[in-house]
């Protein structure tokens, strides 16, 4: 979809920082979900992948995926595949292309997502 007036524009990635993009219309939907419950937290997730997408030094709050979820391939090239807790059950995931850095929002939601769930 083509942005149109008074949709958002976000800046174009500085020198030294990774471009955030939506792999699909479902993950923009869920970050517009996500921002909705949690603003604040939502753009810090924002500013983490711009900045610190691979963090040598993970979190529980950010991490790499695990098991099968941990590597993916995204527009023909092998990503790790990461995720950010915006809230107690809202995630974001996303593969980071090293080739582009840009980080492509796969996943955003205010609920936990079931492909971690192992039973």
């Amino acid at each position: 979809m083509t942005p149109g007036r008074g949709d958002r524009a976000a800046p174009p990635a500085p020198e030294g920082q990774w471009d955030v993009r939506f792999a699909d219309a479902a993950a923009a939907k869920g970050w517009d979900c996500l921002a909705q419950q949690a603003r604040e937290n939502t753009y810090r997730a924002w500013l983490t992948m711009r900045t610190d997408p691979r963090p040598t030094a993970e979190t529980p709050r950010h991490h790499r995926l695990k098991g099968s979820l941990a590597h993916g391939a995204f527009r023909g090239h092998a990503c790790e595949q990461w995720q950010i807790e915006v809230t107690g059950g809202g995630r974001v995931w996303y593969p980071a292309d090293t080739t582009r850095d840009t980080c492509w929002i796969t996943y955003a939601g205010t609920a936990h997502p079931r492909a971690t769930d192992r039973r």
